[in-house]
């Protein structure tokens, strides 16, 4: 029996096997495309249209509060064909700055001051009213305080550190501790969310000030650790720079200048 045909036989199913695992391949390849162009498109469009989302929920947010306050005569909406979208956050911002130029003068100050006392005299209404006032008179006024730099804290336990912002020095006689203790008063926010975390008090030494900006630190925060800031901190730069705990940033600022100058 001649075993040249089941040689031949052999021969064609191997070259069907090639053809089909090129198929495959083939195949394979071309969704591994597909699905890279979807994440790469997905990754560019994702931020537009939840900025564009986030822009157009704000401006009707506004134009539903304020809207319903303006007299018939300055409605676009009363006289032209399409809505006018926007026009009630021109509007507040226009109101919100004739209030801040009217503040600056004696009777707008006195007026002010009325006005204080009354919501400051006033069950619950008072509790509010004192909490957000201080909430923005930190984040906006030019009086007001501010994280003053971003440090290095072990955090949640030894060995394991966290991104935190120092709010102030603290004498460790003001929270119950041995007095002409220095400490800082440092906040941890949570990712993605700054505006909730955990506030403590630590000893200087335990922190480590780092050359970076506060908002440089946010990003590293929000981002979950993927947005870095361009120019990394050394470690023994950061070790030096926490050698100063007392100075003001711009004093540390100046002496880290000078120490990489004479580097």
């Amino acid at each position: 029996m001649s075993t040249r045909p089941l040689m031949a036989r052999k021969s064609d199913t191997r070259s069907q096997l090639k053809v089909v695992d090129v198929e495959i391949k083939t195949q394979t390849s071309f969704f591994g495309k597909l699905r890279a162009y979807f994440f790469t498109g997905l990754v560019i469009t994702a931020p537009i249209a939840i900025t564009v989302w986030a822009t157009y929920w704000f401006v009707t947010l506004f134009d539903a509060w304020v809207k319903p306050f303006l007299p018939a005569a300055y409605n676009p909406d009363n006289y032209l064909p399409v809505r006018v979208p926007g026009f009630g956050l021109v509007f507040a911002l226009i109101t919100i700055t004739l209030i801040g130029f009217f503040a600056a003068n004696l009777v707008g100050r006195t007026l002010i001051g009325l006005w204080d006392k009354v919501l400051n005299r006033t069950p619950i209404v008072r509790s509010i009213y004192k909490g957000s006032k201080q909430i923005f008179e930190t984040l906006f006024s030019q009086k007001g305080a501010s994280f003053r730099y971003v440090c290095l804290v072990e955090w949640p336990r030894k060995g394991a550190w966290s991104i935190a912002f120092v709010s102030r020095d603290v004498d460790g006689g003001h929270i119950g501790l041995e007095e002409g203790r220095e400490m800082y008063a440092v906040y941890v926010s949570t990712t993605p969310n700054p505006t909730s975390g955990y506030v403590f008090f630590v000893d200087v030494g335990e922190v480590k000030i780092l050359d970076m900006s506060v908002e440089d630190g946010l990003k590293l925060v929000i981002s979950m650790g993927l947005v870095f800031p361009d120019r990394p901190l050394e470690p023994e730069e950061e070790v030096k720079f926490a050698d100063l705990p007392a100075a003001e940033p711009a004093e540390k600022k100046k002496v880290l200048r000078k120490k990489k100058a004479e580097t």
